[in-house]
């Protein structure tokens, strides 16, 4: 089996754009309406900048309602972002994996939830705390 090397950037998994997938006719004649037939869309290529860096959760909890993240909703997380501050994040705090928008100022750390039933967390200096990955996408069922 062929082994996939990725870059630090994902490019798509083939060498070619959705556009360049030919179309074909199982009559044998086209017609004019083929000029605007729409191609099939990779989610992976829409979605993914970075697939080495990049993972799905389900969020579990009702605490980014505001942001439109509900519970059973999948989030794309991008680890290899790095400026983060005013995103939804997914942090640990304390063992514990939060999603949260990150109130970052010069000398303090808030995470804040987007519903008004919980409260904002000020992150202890001393505490174990770290960003895992920024919340680039979220996919739920209407």
């Amino acid at each position: 089996m062929e082994r996939e090397i990725f870059n630090s950037i994902y490019k798509g998994t083939k060498d070619f754009t959705q556009h360049d997938v030919h179309r074909a006719n199982a009559t044998g004649f086209s017609t004019p309406a083929d000029e605007y037939m729409e191609r099939g869309i990779d989610l992976n290529e829409q979605l993914i900048k970075n697939k080495p860096a990049t993972f799905f959760f389900r969020m579990n909890g009702d605490s980014m309602e505001g942001a439109g993240i509900f519970s059973g909703d999948v989030l794309i997380v991008d680890r290899s972002i790095t400026n983060v501050n005013g995103k939804v994040i997914v942090a640990v705090l304390n063992g514990e994996m939060l999603v949260r928008r990150l109130d970052k100022t010069f000398n303090k750390i808030r995470l804040v939830p987007e519903t008004t039933k919980l409260a904002v967390i000020d992150v202890d200096p001393f505490s174990d705390f770290s960003v895992w990955g920024a919340v680039t996408y979220v996919v739920h069922e209407l």
